[in-house]
């Protein structure tokens, strides 16, 4: 998994990260509410644990910006508050999930495996962008009366860009997604296989590219 912790209590924030790493997750750890949104609007994480009462941007804002943005990570919010005003707010504003401080660590790893499990669980038929269809059973991506059949590894690219069709996807991100973090492909690969889908948009006469952003990624792009 990629996780990423946004939690002010330096002390605590670096301990959490430490133990997910442990358990050989990729972990990313951030202190205020700012750089907490920036990190998560990439998209490439399977769960945020989010503290509430954070410097520059509280927890209710992060996750009620990433909602309106679009973007559907998983979200466990961290809060010392118990009252119950505040769970609500939390999970109207776009939660997930909400923990109250103190807690104990097997509960915090449990209910985040369970937010992993969930979003996996999430299986879509199609998924659309613009005029392109792929069809999540047999791997077909279609365009008007037009179908063309894709290699798994071509799949998952595709389908990772169309779950995240509102954002920029990195290669690292691709490369840990589709791969797997062990894995030796190297960015050449990706562009390579960024190429393959490219020639079969193309072939299907679709109005979608993939297109690149310097130093970024990749984003799905409706042509005029």
């Amino acid at each position: 998994m990629k996780i990423l912790i946004v939690e002010d209590e330096v002390k605590l924030a670096d301990a959490l990260g430490e133990l997910f790493h442990r358990g050989k997750n990729v972990v990313d750890v951030v202190y205020d509410g700012e750089d907490g949104y920036f990190y998560a609007k990439k998209g490439d994480y399977d769960v945020m644990v989010l503290d509430v009462m954070l410097p520059k941007m509280d927890g209710f804002e992060v996750v009620k910006r990433l909602r309106d943005g679009k973007i559907n990570v998983p979200v466990l919010m961290l809060t010392a508050k118990d009252d119950v005003s505040s769970r609500v707010k939390g999970l109207d504003c776009g939660a997930d999930d909400y923990l109250t401080k103190p807690f104990a660590t097997e509960e915090l790893l449990a209910r985040v495996r369970a937010l992993c499990r969930r979003q996996s669980e999430m299986v879509f038929d199609e998924l659309h962008f613009s005029d392109i269809t792929l069809n999540t059973s047999n791997y077909m991506l279609n365009c008007g009366g037009k179908s063309v059949s894709l290699g798994a590894k071509e799949y998952e690219i595709m389908r990772l860009l169309l779950t995240n069709s509102t954002q920029v996807i990195s290669k690292d991100a691709i490369i840990s997604k589709v791969w797997g973090l062990d894995s030796d492909i190297t960015e050449n690969n990706v562009e390579a296989y960024m190429s393959f889908l490219r020639k079969k948009l193309t072939f299907l006469g679709s109005k979608v590219t993939i297109s690149t952003k310097r130093m970024l990624g990749y984003y799905l792009e409706e042509q005029a």
